[in-house]
């Protein structure tokens, strides 16, 4: 009864007080998340064409962004490390303080991580320090005091709502991974702070991350939607095993020069043999993008492939391990992107499907995604969003369906909920 109270006996104060600070939230986290995103994405082009010019940057980066990282830790941020969306669940779960700090942490730490070829993205960086601006504004104001969650998620909503052009994506990201549940307020938090963020990226003109073309797709395909959530399914497991096994190894190490340094040479070495692999690779997203109705099945495009979807999962992990400053949002888009073509590839040349490569592509994306986080509705919205163009909508529905519940059949668990559980 006293939680019900809570939400029935709301005066004219609160909800006024509460619809300022979601559009302030919503502002906030929007401006944060875009100059996030565009500050990112030209310093890990500048440094990845001068990697890919002369490969001994391959070397010196990785080294020089996790040290960067150590370094402004123990200066800077009380020497405390980072703990990515595990931060979020603790402050709403168990009642510990997501402090202010954390917004300008995660901001620089996220920056050095991609800019620097650590091989994962800023949408956790985002995540949680836009989830700080909301849990600041709950801090700053007593009316608010009991309203901690609702404006945390729409901290969250307001930051994925900005960074891929998509307040439906916001909202049910909030709403499947971080609050679980429904009630009138967080629906009033949210619902504004989202449109505060899509109006302000809409006053920007923020164009969609991806630009493609989608022109059709097959109902006879349907079944081949179904094998590549399953797929994905699969995969998301042996990233999430990834991610939590080097983890729990680098966590034996001690000494974090030597953790610095053995991370950044197994980063390294790989982005030398698959520089696709550095930062968050939507650069390798966007030129496959553009060919991928083309390729042919050839031994070297067998072998890149492979190794992209061995590797992956390894070098993330590695990355986040060794101190970096991510999560699998972005691993999962690159991953589902290469395992989508390989598999349309595969079921034109080996079986004559005749299916559209370029459409596996993009439904590869959503359904690893959905698989990785047991989102299948914000993996959804966000895909869809990110291109601009809700074609795909139904084939895109199933691949995330199958893929998450393939993925929980088999192993319960993702990151998130491991990260949740783990004390």
């Amino acid at each position: 009864m006293k939680n019900l109270s809570r939400y029935t006996k709301i005066t004219t104060a609160k909800i006024y007080k509460l619809v300022i600070a979601s559009l302030a939230i919503g502002a906030l986290t929007g401006i944060l998340a875009v100059t996030l995103k565009h500050i990112t994405e030209h310093y890990e082009h500048v440094l990845f064409n001068k990697a890919a010019a002369n490969s001994i940057y391959f070397c010196l980066f990785p080294v020089a962004g996790l040290s960067l990282i150590y370094i402004l830790r123990q200066y800077l941020f009380r020497k405390k490390e980072n703990k990515g969306i595990k931060e979020v669940f603790e402050s709403t779960q168990k009642g510990t303080k997501l402090p202010a700090y954390k917004i300008p942490s995660h901001f620089i730490n996220g920056l050095l991580t991609v800019s620097f070829g650590g091989s994962t993205g800023i949408e956790v960086a985002t995540v949680v320090s836009t989830a700080a601006i909301g849990s600041l504004a709950h801090e700053k104001e007593l009316l608010l005091k009991h309203y901690k969650t609702e404006l945390i998620c729409a901290g969250i909503t307001g930051g994925i709502t900005a960074l891929f052009c998509s307040p439906l994506a916001g909202l049910l990201f909030a709403y499947e991974v971080v609050m679980k549940r429904s009630n009138k307020i967080f629906l009033l938090t949210n619902i504004i702070a989202a449109l505060a963020s899509f109006a302000l990226i809409r006053i920007l003109d923020e164009q969609p991350l991806f630009t493609v073309k989608i022109e059709t797709w097959n109902y006879f395909a349907i079944p081949y939607f179904l094998l590549l959530g399953v797929i994905a399914g699969v995969n998301s497991i042996y990233l999430t095993k990834c991610v939590m096994f080097f983890k729990q190894q680098f966590g034996r190490i001690s000494n974090h020069y030597y953790k610095i340094i053995l991370g950044a040479l197994a980063i390294s070495s790989m982005l030398i043999v698959f520089p696709q692999l550095f930062g968050d690779g939507y650069h390798a997203i966007k030129e496959n993008i553009v060919n991928a109705n083309k390729l042919l099945l050839t031994l070297p495009l067998v072998f890149t492939f492979i190794g992209i979807l061995i590797l992956k999962p390894v070098v993330t992990s590695i990355t986040l391990s060794a101190g970096g400053d991510g999560g699998v949002f972005a691993p999962s888009l690159f991953i589902g992107a290469f395992l989508g073509l390989f598999t349309a590839i595969i079921l034109n040349e080996v079986f004559g499907a005749g299916v559209i490569p370029l459409n596996f592509m993009i439904i590869g994306m959503a359904a690893m995604l959905s698989a990785s986080i047991h989102a299948p509705f914000t993996a959804l919205f966000l895909i869809c969003g990110l291109i601009n163009d809700y074609t795909l909508f139904l084939p895109v529905l199933i691949a995330c369906l199958a893929a998450k519940y393939s993925a929980k059949a088999i192993y319960p668990y993702t990151v998130y909920s491991l990260a949740t559980n783990k004390k």
